[in-house]
C-alpha cells in the first residue's frame, strides 16, 4: 500500500462472526467508520441491542495513516479482548473500520491464551463476511473564474482529462476539481 490507498470494508457492508468456545458465546460485527463520533455511536448501539451480554469489546483504526486506533476490553482481563482484535485489523491492514464483539459467557472461564484466540477469531470470521475494498486519497480543488473564461477552461480541463466534480454558478463560475 502506498501513503495514497488504504484498505478498509464497504459502508453498506456489515460483517458478522459466530464463535463459541466452552459454551461461550462471541457474536462479532465489522463496520465501515469515518471518525470518533461514528464509533461511539455504534459502541452504544451493540450495548442497547446486546443489553445481556457480559461484554462489548471493540477495536477500531481510523485514517490512511492507521495512525488513531484504540482497543478496549470492557472488563475481560486486560489485553485479551481489545488488543487481539486490534491486530486483527492491524494483520489485515484495514483502516477506518471498527470490530466488535459481545460475548455471552458460558460458566467456564477461558483463561487468558483462550480469550485471545475467542477474539480474534470472531474477528476474523466477521472481516471474512465484509467486502474489503481499497480507497484512494485524491486531492480536490475549487477554482472560480470569470464566465467569459469557462469556455476555455472546460476544453482545457477536457484535454488534460481533469474531473469536473461540480459546478457552481454566482458571480464567477466555480469549479470543484
Amino acid at each position: 500500500m502506498t501513503e495514497d490507498q488504504y484498505k478498509t470494508i464497504d459502508k453498506e457492508i456489515i460483517g458478522e462472526g459466530y464463535y463459541t468456545e466452552k459454551r461461550s458465546k462471541f457474536l462479532a460485527f465489522a463496520h465501515h467508520i469515518e471518525s470518533v463520533d461514528e464509533v461511539k455511536e455504534i459502541i452504544a448501539v451493540y450495548r442497547r441491542k446486546y443489553y445481556d451480554a457480559r461484554h462489548c469489546c471493540y477495536a477500531y483504526m481510523l485514517g490512511p495513516e492507521r495512525t488513531e486506533f484504540r482497543a478496549n476490553d470492557d472488563g475481560e482481563p486486560s489485553g485479551t479482548a481489545g488488543l487481539p482484535m486490534l491486530n486483527v485489523l492491524k494483520k489485515q491492514e484495514l483502516s477506518n473500520i471498527i470490530a466488535i464483539v459481545t460475548r455471552y459467557f458460558g460458566g467456564i472461564k477461558l483463561g487468558a491464551g483462550g480469550l485471545t484466540r475467542a477474539y480474534s477469531q470472531a474477528v476474523a470470521d466477521a472481516l471474512k463476511e465484509a467486502n474489503i475494498v481499497e480507497k484512494h486519497l485524491i486531492d480536490v480543488y475549487d477554482v472560480s473564474l470569470d464566465y467569459s473564461f469557462t469556455k476555455k477552461f472546460e476544453h482545457l480541463l477536457k484535454v488534460n482529462d481533469i474531473d469536473c466534480i461540480n459546478k457552481e454558478y454566482d458571480e464567477q463560475v466555480t469549479y470543484r476539481l
